[in-house]
């Protein structure tokens, strides 16, 4: 018997406009609950706005979708309860504690606000959000990320920091009585875009920043702005994703469009911990809530990735070890979740073995074909901009034609200490497949990729295999 990791696509939903930020609601009793916010650029000229010479500005419209999973509706898990439309969503967290008694759902958009929302129970055992508060952290420019200081689960005082296409920081109180949102100060942290900034959640006056400058950025906030506690240029190319463990002080982990997850101790920042080049850049990364060890990484044209940072962390190990690869979107890989709901078992299935080589073959054969249907291959997204009330669109600088073609290499993740898993390695419903699922101990994750408006929801756990040989 051989122990494997395994997924199981569970759905796979159409979000109409691309999709860039999903999020499961951490607090208790709701952990059933998602977001997905999308971003969409409309021409106006499409909507009868005039003729060709109009030199109206592009819309960036999106749209925040609310779900509601039942792992007891077998073929459908995951349904819709509400939609609204906004400006465009670039990113979107939720409060990890209760505010004024309810989940509070926090969304960065287009329009350079961030929007507070309150979740709450409606009729028929359903669930809304409504509007709670929201504030503007600059006027023509857009809100990139923002992060709240509550990842450890602490209630006081909470705080959001946002980062914006300016290459601004924007500090801000929440009142948790109250429907309220202050700003409380704002610099100039990057030359170019910040596309990301973060608590250190284990003391919350220090934040992290990460631009399109290729720097990282540690800031201390009780003691002024003027100038950062650190510098650290030891990525290549723009930082775009930052998150600091919630369970290890001093541990924080970093992505870059330079296709590298490093880990770092903040003690220490003039060098990381361990870098792990896992094939794409990196847009988002993601601890999971309750294995301290393992980290989701969305790494845009090279699908998402879960890491074991375990050896690194304990024995120094140059790399994190890839235990998996999801790649079975067609498009770029940017939201990404761990969900904190406790998955039941699956039934045990008692069939014959199937070979790993031949459905890991299969499951490259399904990903080429995908990647030779996207028109777009990626290598570095950037916003770019003619004038504040021009055309301002997120595109990208096509560097890697032949990116299909290299796919088996591009799965080979160098510094990693073993070769990943393949998305949709061993399937449940597979007649050829004897698995037991009963020894797992299963997570279920949601990921969403923008130009095919596509979000997932798998599943993925340890199980044994019988082999027949």
């Amino acid at each position: 018997m051989e122990a494997r990791w395994m997924t199981r696509t569970l759905q796979v939903l159409d979000t109409e406009y691309s999709a860039d930020a999903v999020e499961w609601c951490p607090i208790d009793t709701w952990h059933n609950i998602l977001t997905c916010g999308t971003y969409q650029l409309k021409n106006p000229k499409e909507k009868g706005a005039g003729d060709s010479e109009n030199n109206e500005p592009h819309l960036r419209q999106g749209r925040l979708y609310l779900y509601c999973f039942n792992q007891d509706q077998l073929y459908s898990p995951l349904t819709e309860i509400q939609r609204i439309e906004m400006p465009a969503i670039l990113d979107l967290k939720w409060c990890h504690v209760p505010l004024g008694g309810y989940p509070v759902l926090g969304i960065a958009n287009a329009e350079g606000s961030l929007e507070l929302c309150n979740l709450t129970q409606c009729e028929k055992n359903s669930s809304s959000l409504k509007p709670r508060c929201s504030v503007s952290v600059g006027s023509e420019c857009l809100a990139l990320s923002m992060d709240w200081s509550t990842g450890r689960g602490e209630h006081e005082p909470v705080k959001i920091i946002s980062s914006d296409s300016k290459g601004c920081l924007s500090l801000l109180a929440v009142d948790g009585c109250r429907p309220a949102i202050d700003v409380v100060s704002q610099w100039k942290a990057h030359d170019f875009e910040a596309w990301i900034a973060a608590f250190n959640y284990w003391n919350t006056d220090i934040v992290y920043s990460g631009g399109d400058d290729s720097k990282l950025k540690g800031w201390d906030t009780r003691m002024g702005t003027d100038r950062p506690i650190f510098t650290s240029n030891r990525h290549s190319m723009g930082v775009c994703s930052i998150q600091s463990s919630p369970h290890k002080q001093h541990i924080l982990a970093t992505g870059s469009y330079d296709e590298h997850v490093l880990i770092w101790d903040s003690r220490q920042m003039k060098q990381p911990v361990t870098d792990t080049h896992v094939q794409g850049g990196v847009w988002r990364v993601k601890w999971h809530p309750t294995q301290e060890h393992l980290l989701l990484a969305a790494c845009m044209h090279n699908g998402y990735h879960i890491l074991d940072c375990k050896g690194a962390l304990a024995l120094g190990d140059k790399g994190c070890s890839i235990l998996y690869s999801y790649i079975l979107h067609n498009s770029l890989a940017y939201g990404a979740d761990w969900s904190r709901l406790s998955l039941g078992a699956q039934l045990t299935t008692q069939r014959q073995p199937v070979s790993s080589s031949s459905t890991e073959t299969q499951s490259k054969r399904e990903y080429e074909q995908g990647a030779k249907e996207e028109d777009v291959k990626f290598q570095h997204l950037k916003i770019q901009y003619e004038s504040p009330t021009g055309l301002f669109d997120m595109v990208v600088e096509d560097e890697v034609d032949d990116y299909a073609a290299e796919f088996p290499g591009s799965l080979q993740a160098s510094g990693a200490s073993q070769s990943p898993n393949i998305g949709l390695a061993v399937e449940q419903n597979d007649p050829e497949t004897c698995v037991d699922w009963t020894k797992s101990k299963p997570s279920l994750l949601a990921t969403c990729s923008f130009y095919d408006h596509s979000l997932h929801i798998w599943r993925w756990e340890r199980s044994s295999i019988v082999s027949s040989s």
